[in-house]
């Protein structure tokens, strides 16, 4: 796609805040944005928020949270990236892979090894593209009434440090998926 010439050297910044407006700005109104109603799941808030702004409007957002695991027998943090969103009208403008960027950039101060997402299988490709692997382990997330369920969507992973390998085994996040 073609770049709009008057979408120059765009930035990504951490926000102070980000707001389910701001999230409509980005990817209008409706019950299920992001694609994920169908999983039936419920989802944590993200701490952490970096955006792209296009003059007064906000045009992608990513979001991240520190969360604890465990990948096979290994005790685990990760920071969760998610609510990772680009308008429509300015997508393959290459703001995905800035906002991401931003994110992992201040996730690599977090502490965590990994960074880990969950997507819809239509994006698997749009992630590898900017260095994330998809894991074949089963992961595990809580829910609000103490269950136990496997994440129907990909879970991807990638590493926040230099030789960072990810545990082989099943994965389970103590919370909800982010």
């Amino acid at each position: 796609m073609p770049q709009n010439p008057s979408f120059a050297a765009p930035t990504a910044v951490r926000l102070l805040r980000y707001t389910r407006a701001e999230q409509d700005e980005i990817l209008g109104g409706g019950d299920d944005p992001f694609g994920v109603a169908a999983t039936g799941l419920s989802w944590l808030p993200k701490e952490d928020h970096f955006g792209v702004r296009h003059g007064d409007r906000l045009v992608a957002h990513a979001g991240l949270l520190r969360l604890s695991g465990a990948a096979g027998d290994t005790g685990t943090e990760v920071v969760g990236v998610g609510g990772v969103a680009v308008a429509p009208d300015v997508r393959g403008q290459g703001l995905a892979r800035l906002v991401i960027a931003a994110a992992l950039e201040h996730a690599r101060t977090m502490g965590p090894r990994h960074a880990l997402l969950f997507c819809r299988p239509p994006l698997v490709p749009l992630y590898q593209r900017l260095g994330w692997c998809p894991l074949n382990e089963a992961v595990l997330v809580e829910q609000p009434d103490s269950r136990l369920v496997t994440m129907p969507l990909p879970t991807m992973v990638t590493p926040l440090h230099d030789n960072a390998h990810w545990p082989s085994g099943p994965v389970r996040l103590f919370s909800l998926p982010m």
